[in-house]
């Protein structure tokens, strides 16, 4: 396993280019590996779900992807360009904040608990990134936000403030909070998990939604179902490595692993 960020290892070439590659990625809080040597690949248009025990690593290597945490070692890419750094004579540069929040525009994230801002209504959440972040006018980002309420079945809620929503109707502005921004990537840690039972489907429509669009996904989640159904790929994690992946069905209903075998009886 490798330990050296600056071990000179370019992205490859051959066939499509992955959406997502991670290549032995590794990060510890202290003295405690979250990830252990993550390898991973997402193709563009590919809904990749990815599950397991709490504590195995799942949302930490979601913030990796967006740089929300730094990797110890490996490296990966969204889009062919390293996350958080770059390469110049076989060694690693860490990226100014200025650049990695150029490039996390690309990618948005969607979180368990909602994050919305309190004191302002669901247009508003919406607007608040396109006119800061990219400069659109308030007109444009009021246009376009109201297209995307629309998109999450949320077109008479606009002027809403977060109090005033459910939990499902929170969430489902938060997703297009996240693609006010228009992100090539979609990152879903744990959607559904902070929602009422009967809240559920109706975030998981949007994201079945996305899916039927063509959106690069990839989804920290329980929902087996939805695994089952709208996932190209399933990733079963335990204790910071990949245990096992493929395609869904085959995952859910052939494991390979006693691992996954014993965590599947548990949730299925």
């Amino acid at each position: 396993m490798s330990t050296n960020l600056d071990k000179g290892a370019p992205a490859p070439t051959r066939g499509p280019r992955p959406m997502v590659k991670a290549e032995d990625v590794c990060k510890s809080f202290g003295p405690l590996e979250v990830l252990k040597g993550i390898d991973l690949e997402v193709a563009p248009g590919e809904v990749a779900c990815v599950v397991g025990p709490s504590g195995s690593g799942k949302s930490t290597f979601l913030r990796c992807i967006n740089h929300l945490e730094k990797v110890n070692a490996g490296r990966l890419w969204v889009d062919g360009d390293l996350v958080g750094y770059r390469e110049k004579d076989g060694k690693l540069y860490e990226l100014r904040d200025s650049e990695v929040a150029l490039k996390r525009r690309d990618i948005g994230m969607v979180f368990q608990r909602f994050n919305l801002f309190p004191h302002m209504t669901a247009a508003g959440n919406i607007m608040e990134a396109p006119t800061q972040v990219k400069g659109q006018s308030k007109p444009e980002a009021r246009a376009r936000a109201q297209l995307l309420l629309h998109r999450v079945g949320l077109a008479d809620k606009a002027d809403a403030y977060p109090a005033q929503l459910s939990g499902g109707q929170q969430q489902r502005v938060a997703i297009a909070r996240a693609l006010a921004m228009d992100p090539k990537l979609m990152l879903f840690d744990e959607p559904t998990s902070a929602l009422d039972p009967e809240l559920v489907g109706e975030v998981l429509d949007v994201m079945r939604g996305l899916a039927e669009e063509g959106m690069t996904m990839i989804v920290v989640t329980h929902e087996m179902g939805f695994a089952r159904e709208v996932g190209d790929s399933l990733v079963f994690m335990d204790d910071g490595l990949v245990v096992e992946a493929g395609h869904p069905r085959e995952v859910l209903t052939n494991p390979r692993h006693d691992r996954t075998k014993a965590f599947l009886s548990k949730v299925l």
